[in-house]
């Protein structure tokens, strides 16, 4: 997949050489709605020899216009692009969010953004807004058209009576519950990062843990202990790993960390970069009255974590 950067105005030269479908969004998550609509955007460039192509914006409008709750990500951009990609995607356009481009009315944003991409069809969710305090809807599109490009509008995707979004899925995360949110996703919950150096506490106490410092600002959720599946250097192992701030030490830092010990792994990685899926939750982080009940714990979790893989992954 090739990946083009824009801003506003696009140059006056450019254009797509092209014909393309495109599926328009933010596509936070690229959840199972979002994946209707890019899904419907491929397959209409296939039955035409057209170029399938996303359209999406960054960082989150609602984060450049300073509405509260879009300062953390579901997938940050390098995520989404890969999403994009194991679909099929051909081309992602990613255009720079800004206070210029929110200013943009509904009627210059197809003249000057939609028409230089030689768009013949369009995709968009039935709630998609765009343009100048969310002016333009799915139907302004229809509307505006002019018979240049056709426009197909994907209804909402409900799952046990409640439609699928990435608020839900972000109040899922809120609560811990990654198991409702891997089935919104269609994949387990994930975030990359590296791993640092930490307080090497837990090899002390017969658990030693790899600290991730997450790559890019992601929505982490509930504090607490959870089932994984961590990867490095191609390889996955399963293991839990405790999200929080780890009161027992009481230590005056209390920046949330992301502490993971693995089962059946050992060697050093630090400095490697990873992956870990969030596969269930197992408990709320908690404080101990010493180091002998913390270690006591940790045996609980480590053996409900093992059951609960034997018995679903």
């Amino acid at each position: 997949m090739k990946t083009i950067y824009l801003t506003y105005p696009l140059p006056k030269d450019f254009q797509e050489a092209t014909p393309t479908a495109i599926a328009l969004g933010y596509f936070d998550g690229v959840h199972i709605g979002h994946r209707r609509v890019i899904q419907k955007a491929i397959d209409t460039a296939r039955a035409n020899g057209w170029q399938s192509t996303v359209l999406t914006f960054d960082p989150h409008p609602r984060e450049v216009l300073g509405q509260s709750g879009y300062t953390r990500y579901l997938t940050p951009l390098a995520d989404k692009l890969e999403q994009f990609e194991k679909m099929g995607v051909e081309k992602t356009y990613v255009m720079q969010f800004d206070i210029a481009f929110a200013a943009v009315y509904p009627e210059d944003f197809i003249t000057d953004c939609l028409m230089p991409l030689s768009c013949r069809q369009v995709v968009v969710g039935f709630d998609y807004t765009f343009g100048h305090r969310g002016m333009g809807t799915a139907q302004t599109l229809q509307e505006m058209s002019h018979g240049r490009y056709g426009v197909d509008i994907i209804g909402p995707v409900n799952r046990l009576g409640e439609k699928v979004s990435s608020t839900i899925i972000r109040e899922y995360l809120h609560h811990g519950d990654v198991e409702q949110t891997r089935h919104l996703l269609g994949r387990p919950y994930k975030v990359r990062g590296t791993v640092v150096h930490g307080d090497k506490r837990g090899r002390t106490i017969g658990f030693p843990t790899a600290n991730v410092s997450v790559s890019a600002p992601y929505l982490i959720g509930k504090n607490g202990v959870y089932g994984v599946r961590f990867t490095v250097d191609q390889q996955s192992y399963f293991g839990v790993m405790n999200v929080g701030i780890k009161p027992t030490f009481e230590l005056e830092k209390k920046e949330k960390s992301l502490e993971v010990h693995l089962f059946d792994f050992s060697g050093e990685i630090y400095g490697k970069d990873v992956e870990v899926e969030l596969l269930f939750y197992i408990r709320e982080e908690q404080k101990f009255a010493g180091v002998d009940a913390l270690i006591a714990q940790i045996q609980k979790d480590v053996a409900t974590a093992k059951q609960r893989f034997a018995d679903s992954f």
